[in-house]
């Protein structure tokens, strides 16, 4: 017989701080609030609440910085969002889509507002994952998957009431398009005032919600815009319900059972390859990309 999954917190969005010049975040982990593992394998979770930025004839963001050994997922509210690496892949994503990228041995990477959203300003928000990769995919092949929502997985409440956008994994046996080196899922919950759902993931999936718009109750427990419900490993059901006119972006998956080290935009197992992404960055082994 199946057991609830039960809530283990409801945490409140941290203090906020820039990315650059574009990307106004609260870092819900890793953090003083829980650990490097405990959402594993999502290591990093910025969240970029609604905010308005005013015009701009230079686009605002993240300038040229390498990565290596991990992937970022970036998913869009508000806004729309322009990257470019030096493997020489490109994209602008807006409301829905995602951004999956692969940095693998090693990418340079830039994401800035796109032009024409910086021209005229505007409320952005958006969320960005940094997933991490085992040992033995640490090295893989840089790759960018582009994620448009008219191409997603789509699960539709009865009666019209919301849509369940799978990105990656699967719900009541819908795929969602992503490619995943373990096992991840991922949905763009829409749900309208008065929707009910109830999931089932895995026992032993780090699970949590951030509630990207509205107010749910979560079994029980009220969860409001901008919190970050994080769940106990205890059980695999939970129940949402919708109080008002809602958006949720649940995360799930399997962890990577592994060490960590972690320095700036490099998340490798041991400090040695720290030092060699390093230096293979100093020694422009991550390709060229313009500023």
């Amino acid at each position: 017989m199946s057991k609830t999954k039960e809530i283990e917190q409801i945490i409140l969005p941290p203090p906020v701080h820039m990315v650059g010049n574009g990307f106004r975040v609260h870092t819900f982990f890793p953090g003083n609030i829980f650990g490097e593992q405990r959402m594993s394998p999502f290591y990093l979770l910025d969240y970029n609440a609604k905010y308005y930025f005013p015009p701009s004839e230079t686009p605002r963001g993240v300038g040229v910085h390498p990565h290596r050994g991990f992937e970022t997922v970036t998913v869009a509210y508000k806004g729309r969002i322009a990257h470019h690496d030096s493997a020489g892949n490109s994209g602008i994503i807006g409301e829905g889509d995602v951004q999956w990228m692969t940095a693998g041995s090693g990418v340079l990477h830039k994401e800035y507002h796109e032009k024409s959203f910086s021209r005229t300003g505007g409320v952005f928000q958006m969320a960005q994952l940094w997933v991490n990769l085992p040992a033995k995919f640490k090295m893989a092949q840089p790759k960018y998957q582009p994620l448009m929502h008219k191409n997603m997985g789509k699960y539709f409440l009865p009666d019209g009431k919301g849509t369940v956008n799978v990105i990656s994994g699967n719900f009541k046996n819908i795929k969602g398009p992503a490619s995943t080196f373990t096992p991840i899922h991922l949905f763009d919950i829409r749900m309208n005032t008065g929707a009910k759902l109830n999931l089932t993931l895995p026992s032993d999936f780090n699970t949590g919600l951030l509630i990207i718009d509205g107010k749910l109750d979560v079994n029980g427990q009220e969860a409001k815009e901008d919190e970050f419900v994080l769940f106990k490993n205890n059980g695999t059901d939970f129940h949402l319900e919708a109080a008002m006119e809602s958006i949720v972006l649940l995360m799930s998956g399997k962890p990577i059972d592994e060490p960590i080290a972690q320095f700036g935009p490099f998340l490798m197992n041991h400090r040695r390859e720290l030092e060699k992404a390093v230096d293979d960055f100093n020694n422009g082994k991550f390709g060229y990309l313009e500023d």
